[in-house]
């Protein structure tokens, strides 16, 4: 007997030992790349609530009309909304996993009759309640409820990304109809000017400044700016239909300010930091995916151990055994079952296997999307860097060749060496400077809204 009990204690114990693991909460596993070791003692610092990652759009975004339009499309957009429903249904599945913990109860009455050798009919009936309740002793419904619990933060995750992709998009495309419509702007008025420019060329030759050649070289140039005009005009319908499109409505004309000041309401980080990329949803998304594949493999390994589960039975009746008495008496079964597998053919070893494949290859997915929002962050911060530098050099430009067309055009009047081509020449050249600071202006705004995006912004 002593004999018995110490084997069954070992067996109990090896059993428990082995097990242990399949308790134990996802963590992030220890890897090679320096890079994931940063990003967990990220996901370990404090939250600063005041670091660009966690600002609000609102706070970002603070012209009115953009705001307009980003709770337009917040509200109107059928990808949000479909991200939206991934999560009540994540969440449903996350109820029915933990639900999984209490018993289950059925009620099946039913009745019936019988005659035997002419006899009366008898009648028999019986008012079953059952209950079975299975004990996770090995953890199978705990993991389920966990890996149930990541795929809801995950696809919480998932539809941060939308809301971040749909409110950055909504930006991204007013701007570029606040460049399009300030390009159309200077365009026309730079087109009267020409068109004045042509008329004292006009005058001129009447004086015997200049001569024919000016005139047309004059006209030509006015009339290759306006051949310019119905083109960006395209581009603005095409840009407030695709608005349009963003906003979940008919396509129309779109108010946008004229008011090119835009900054980021708090100091762009050097470097890349890690904090930037610990908050990013996509990034928080692949990690939870590497969750749940860890949990899938525990409940791949719990399905090796035994599954113990208790039924029981109650209820009232008239059906003892063979015999029927009336009236009936109520009746009470309790039973436990404890049920473990010895041979499934394959079958449990392969889905751990597939298990294990599954969970190296969301480790390898969260790495690539880490080091695909380094990138991102990297492209948006030098981009910014840049910018302001030809910012710089285009304002100076500009600066210099107003007074170059002021000079140029004095010199031609008072008769001096100067040639109408130089005229000519200096106010194309401003109009190519001042157009090229409208696009180094959108570009900028563009890069900070990238980065916005690429930090995981849109809260």
């Amino acid at each position: 007997m002593n004999r018995l009990i110490k084997y069954t204690l070992t067996v109990v114990l090896t059993v428990a030992m082995s097990s242990c693991h399949i308790y134990r909460k996802y963590e992030l596993p220890a890897d090679e790349n320096a890079f994931v070791e940063d990003y967990r003692k990220a996901t370990e610092q404090p939250v600063d609530s005041t670091s660009l990652e966690y600002l609000g759009w609102e706070k970002v975004f603070t012209d009115p009309i953009l705001q307009g339009y980003i709770r337009q499309a917040l509200a109107n957009n059928q990808d949000l909304d479909d991200a939206r429903r991934n999560v009540e249904i994540a969440q449903a599945q996350l109820k029915g996993a933990k639900l999984s913990y209490f018993p289950s109860l059925a009620l099946n009455p039913n009745g019936g009759s019988a005659s035997y050798g002419g006899s009366h009919m008898n009648w028999s009936y019986s008012i079953p309640l059952a209950a079975n309740w299975e004990i996770d002793v090995f953890g199978k419904i705990l993991n389920r409820k966990r890996g149930a619990k990541v795929t809801l933060e995950q696809m919480e995750d998932y539809e941060q990304a939308v809301r971040s992709q749909i409110i950055c998009g909504v930006a991204n495309t007013y701007y570029a109809l606040v460049l399009l419509k300030q390009q159309l702007d200077l365009t026309e008025r730079t087109s009267v000017i020409w068109k004045d420019q042509v008329e004292s060329m006009k005058a001129m030759k009447e004086a015997a400044y200049v001569n024919e050649a000016a005139v047309v070289q004059s006209a030509a140039n006015y009339w290759s700016i306006m051949a310019s005009i119905p083109d960006i005009r395209q581009s603005i319908t095409a840009t407030s239909n695709t608005m349009s499109t963003l906003l979940g409505t008919y396509p129309r004309e779109w108010e946008v300010t004229s008011d090119l000041s835009f900054a980021l309401p708090v100091n762009v980080k050097s470097g890349i930091p890690m904090s930037y990329l610990a908050v990013r949803p996509d990034v928080r998304a692949a990690e939870r995916g590497l969750a749940a594949a860890y949990y899938v493999t525990n409940s791949a390994r719990a399905a090796f151990y035994p599954t113990l589960s208790i039924s029981a039975q109650g209820g009232f009746t008239n059906l003892l055994g063979s015999m029927i008495t009336n009236p009936g008496k109520w009746f009470i079964q309790l039973a436990g079952q404890l049920a473990a597998p010895i041979f499934s053919r394959g079958q449990n070893i392969a889905t751990l296997e597939a298990a294990k494949a599954r969970q190296k290859q969301a480790m390898n997915a969260f790495e690539k999307t880490v080091l695909s929002a380094s990138a991102d962050v990297s492209d948006a911060l030098a981009q910014i860097a840049n910018i302001e530098d030809k910012k710089v050099a285009l304002d100076q430009q500009i600066d210099n060749l107003e007074k170059s067309v002021e000079y140029t055009q004095e010199l031609l009047t008072l008769d001096q060496k100067t040639t109408y081509l130089e005229v000519l020449t200096a106010r194309s050249s401003l109009l190519s400077a001042q157009l090229s600071s409208l696009a180094c202006w959108h570009t900028q705004v563009a890069s900070l809204i990238s980065l916005y995006q690429a930090v995981g912004g849109g809260r």
